[in-house]
């Protein structure tokens, strides 16, 4: 029997489309060079400097990848503990926000009231983080034999990944660093962020393609 997820009996939003997915590694080309050269003296040297640029590189932008989605995280909290009503006791209306900045929250929230279900789909391997930042359906046996419950496991992920993208579109925004060409490396950050946070069990797409299960 298919585990019942807590908004099974709830009347879902329409989902959202699934987004697409979608030069040379320096540390390659550093290794041609030193092929080429016959490993001349200082060659080892220069590989092992393109190596470190290439991992503070790494890490600096998954450094500014993460502040700015604790920035996200920051601004949902500080939405929910503004006041309801004033002290005459009237409807207060929340601060001005830009359109990105609004849907970047809403995605925090669609996020939030999703977060039982897909966390249940992934301890039953009905789902897994892929290498581009978002979850994909994984073909099992006990999906295949309900449709019904199948069609819902994807309408919850396409949701997933909708709001993964708006989220990943705003980190773009508000790095003056960044640009739309930047999409695909920030997906490659969160989905790296995606695997060190996934639990023991579940399953998680390697930079190479292969899915295994989470140590």
């Amino acid at each position: 029997m298919l585990p019942e997820p807590r908004n099974w009996e709830h009347q879902f939003r329409n989902p959202k489309s699934h987004p697409p997915y979608g030069g040379q590694n320096p540390k390659s080309a550093a290794l041609a060079l030193c092929l080429a050269l016959a490993l001349t003296p200082g060659c080892l040297s220069s590989l092992v400097d393109v190596n470190v640029m290439f991992v503070d590189k790494q890490a600096a932008l998954r450094n500014q990848v993460l502040g700015s989605y604790q920035d996200l995280s920051g601004d949902l909290l500080a939405l929910a503990s503004v006041r309801g009503v004033d002290e005459e006791g009237k409807p207060k209306e929340p601060p001005p926000q830009s359109d990105s900045k609004r849907r970047a929250t809403y995605a925090m929230q669609s996020r939030e009231f999703n977060k039982d279900d897909i966390e249940l789909f992934k301890a039953t391997g009905f789902v897994g983080e892929n290498n581009e930042g978002y979850l994909t359906v994984l073909e099992t046996d006990d999906l295949k034999k309900d449709a019904k419950y199948a069609a819902f496991v994807k309408a919850i992920v396409d949701e997933e990944n909708a709001d993964r993208r708006v989220i990943m579109e705003r980190v773009i925004e508000v790095n003056e660093t960044f640009s739309n060409a930047d999409l695909p490396t920030v997906q490659k950050v969160f989905a790296s962020m995606n695997r060190d946070q996934a639990k023991k069990g579940w399953m998680v797409q390697l930079d190479d393609g292969r899915w295994v299960k989470k140590d």
